[in-house]
């Protein structure tokens, strides 16, 4: 199916969803129904945002870090509603989906129900769609995944570079830092 095509199917479906429904996603030629996240992933969210857009403040004036919007590359298929990006405020001026290559970074906390599309599903979506750097935080075990330097591979574009860490480290994310102390375990 076209990608124009599901893009309508999607936006069908979330007119009809259930209000636990927060978001679809298209990836891979699935439709990804989003549910309401628990309190402790947002917690981490707001968290992560707030530390970053005080330095974003600071350094990058025009730049935030925010979620809440959708990524969307109609040409590879994609459309993706990560927990954090950041990217210029004068895009959500459009009133459309951000452009990928306006995102300098997206970060997505791991979920007690679906850890797959963060580990699988978006670690091939997001270096597709050419964003530099993807974190992931997982509260499930208190560790996360820095990726970054996206390039082709015979399977497709991936990330070259791979940083572990466990939380209590602070993490570089491009020329910011993110202090994992203040992020709780599930």
């Amino acid at each position: 199916m076209d990608y124009a095509r599901m893009r309508a199917v999607a936006d069908q479906l979330a007119a009809h969803a259930p209000e636990d429904v927060w978001a679809t996603e298209i990836s891979g030629n699935e439709i990804i129904m989003m549910m309401s996240p628990a309190n402790l992933h947002e917690l981490i969210v707001y968290r992560l945002a707030k530390h970053l857009d005080r330095q974003l403040d600071r350094s990058a004036p025009g730049l935030i870090a925010h979620g809440g919007a959708d990524v969307e590359d109609p040409e590879a298929g994609i459309k993706r509603r990560p927990d954090v990006m950041v990217f210029p405020e004068q895009a959500l001026e459009s009133g459309e989906a951000v452009h990928p290559r306006e995102i300098t970074a997206v970060v997505e906390v791991v979920s007690r129900s679906n850890p797959e599309n963060d580990y699988e599903g978006k670690m091939r979506d997001y270096p597709t769609m050419g964003i530099p750097y993807y974190l992931i935080i997982d509260p499930r075990n208190g560790t996360g995944l820095l990726l970054s330097a996206p390039h082709a591979t015979p399977e497709g574009p991936r990330y070259s570079t791979r940083r572990e860490f466990r939380f209590g480290e602070t993490v570089p994310l491009g020329t910011y830092s993110i202090d994992t102390s203040v992020f709780p375990v599930y």
